[in-house]
């Protein structure tokens, strides 16, 4: 239940906890193999757009919802700044290229909607390119939707204050340092520039036959519940039903083969092995250690 503030408005819900976070997110991704199957199966293509505000939680959504899934058939697309060729070409020109063939899934982490954001506040494109984008947009979307691409679009809210916390945490974590650059901390100042931003792009874009859909990403396990759940359920897949492939038993070795001895090879050197040495012994619970195969593991 989402607590309320004293002016009685609904505020972030409590945070989610773990065992049932991580319960739920291993059925819905087992959901996602079926549905990828049955996009494989039936040649649908289907396309979903992540955007929103930076350090909303979309990168870490992606990768829950691709963590499973076969790389052969679901593509994240993560375009950098355009090539100078690429900049004299149709705006849409280079997504196009990139949207999915039959049986593909296609992720992009941001997308064409760079124009009606980072470029319209930044100043990277000029008024009547982003006035055309807002009438382009929509006609564009209908024309995927209309030869049978399954589009969905995602807005990752917020607040300005959780925001400015995981930018901090991130500039803490020399893990995901490399996630903040000079355009997130301008997010910082231009807050109310990017919030004019995204309702314009909303009054322009949220249409009947390619909607956007506002995930709540104060807690970001809750969020990926959520975004993961409501894409299952927007997608019309049935569960595939394919035999299982059967293991054979391994035929005798014939033919006297033997192995070439180990020192005419280049081996990884054993990094692990420090770890077993700096490890506390455990006690030995009596069993003796198996022998060691005669097939080379």
């Amino acid at each position: 239940m989402a607590k309320k503030d004293p002016s009685g408005q609904s505020s972030a819900p409590s945070k989610l906890s773990r065992k049932a976070y991580e319960a739920e997110l291993k059925r819905l991704q087992a959901e996602l193999v079926d549905m990828q199957q049955w996009v494989v199966e039936t040649g649908a293509r289907v396309v979903i757009i992540m955007e929103g505000r930076d350090a909303a939680g979309k990168g870490s959504a992606i990768k829950r919802i691709t963590q499973y899934l076969n790389p052969r058939t679901c593509r994240i697309e993560a375009l950098p700044k355009p090539s100078s060729r690429e900049q004299g070409q149709w705006y849409f020109q280079r997504y196009v290229e990139r949207l999915p063939t039959a049986g593909e899934i296609v992720i992009f982490d941001r997308s064409w909607y760079n124009r009606a954001g980072v470029e319209r506040v930044m100043g990277f494109c000029t008024s009547q390119e982003y006035r055309r984008f807002l009438h382009q947009a929509p006609i564009f979307e209908r024309l995927l939707v209309e030869d049978g691409i399954l589009l969905r679009k995602y807005w990752f809210s917020v607040s300005d204050e959780e925001q400015l916390r995981r930018f901090h945490s991130r500039l803490e974590d020399p893990l995901r340092r490399w996630k903040l650059s000079p355009m997130d901390t301008e997010s910082i100042t231009r807050w109310e520039d990017y919030s004019r931003a995204k309702d314009e792009m909303f009054i322009h874009t949220d249409i009947p036959s390619s909607p956007w859909y506002t995930v709540e990403s104060e807690d970001k396990k809750r969020s990926r519940i959520n975004v993961i759940s409501h894409l299952l359920s927007t997608i019309p897949y049935e569960k595939i039903e394919r035999p299982l492939p059967v293991i054979p038993e391994r035929p005798a070795a014939t033919g006297g083969y033997r192995r070439p001895p180990r020192n005419e090879f280049r081996y990884v050197p054993d990094a692990a092995a420090k770890l077993e040495k700096d490890a506390p012994k455990k006690k030995s619970g009596g069993k003796k250690p198996g022998k060691a195969g005669k097939r080379e593991k």
